[in-house]
């Protein structure tokens, strides 16, 4: 793995696509123990170092109790995908929504349409930012290996995902990369951790030592498998993987 991760930098430095060097930004460690709750009254007793929570539902009084136990908070919204309950959702045009992305109320974004989605993006981190977070979570960044009614590619993503890690990382703020395993590797200089949903039921989750080499933690879950179906290789790749509910509310079963 590190032969490969020397490679795509020296690749990256030769096509002028520099990494962000972390500076005071967090970056946490493999094993980092964390919890993921975007719906339901936040337990926030949890005995974690970390939180994932939504960045526009999450009540202030919830954000305050973590931040006075010490704890860190990712600020968990939508970057690939237009939701039409966000307060935001009149910001974006009809022309970079496309399909249905499976959810009620969701569809893929053009995310080649940085001009238009960036703006409303860097609104999003400023908000993560005010209320006190210290990272955020986009999801749906991987609209390019889905039926998102746009002809994205591989390139579409990568600069549309490296647009969002540098505008993190200019707030001040960490940023992880959700799931876009196939670009996992690539990625990796330019993120300060990883967030993965069931890598072990598809058996794809090699990429994502690439973060652990490099130092940095996979936040990762599982809902349809047992504790001892991927525990035991999860600890062993020093991954924080736990059991959820697809509705992600409170319950949790840490692999450790």
């Amino acid at each position: 793995m590190r032969k490969v991760l020397g490679t795509v930098t020296i690749f990256l430095l030769l096509t002028g696509v520099i990494p962000v060097t972390a500076t005071d930004r967090w970056q946490p460690p493999p094993g980092t123990t964390w919890q993921w709750q975007l719906q339901g009254n936040i337990d926030t007793n949890k005995p974690v170092e970390v939180y994932d929570i939504d960045g526009f539902d999450a009540p202030d009084s919830k954000i305050a109790t973590l931040k006075g136990k010490g704890i860190k908070l990712i600020c968990y919204f939508s970057a690939g995908s237009w939701e039409d309950w966000r307060p935001d959702a009149d910001d974006f045009p009809s022309s970079v929504k496309g399909n249905n992305n499976g959810w009620p109320g969701e569809k893929w974004l053009d995310i080649r349409n940085i001009a238009v989605l960036g703006p409303i993006m860097e609104v999003r981190m400023d908000l993560c930012k005010a209320r006190g977070f210290d990272a955020i979570e986009p999801d749906n960044i991987d609209g390019y290996t889905n039926n998102t009614g746009f002809p994205l590619t591989a390139a579409d993503q990568f600069a549309y995902n490296t647009f969002l890690a540098q505008a993190a990382h200019d707030r001040g703020l960490s940023i992880g990369l959700k799931n876009d395993i196939d670009q996992a590797v690539t990625l990796e200089p330019f993120f300060d951790f990883a967030i993965n949903e069931q890598c072990f039921q598809y058996n794809e989750c090699e990429p994502l030592l690439a973060f652990i080499d490099a130092g940095k933690a996979v936040f990762q879950v599982e809902y349809n498998l047992g504790l001892n179906k991927f525990c035991p290789q999860a600890n062993e790749w020093e991954f924080s993987s736990m059991k959820k509910r697809l509705s992600l509310k409170a319950w949790s079963r840490p692999c450790r």
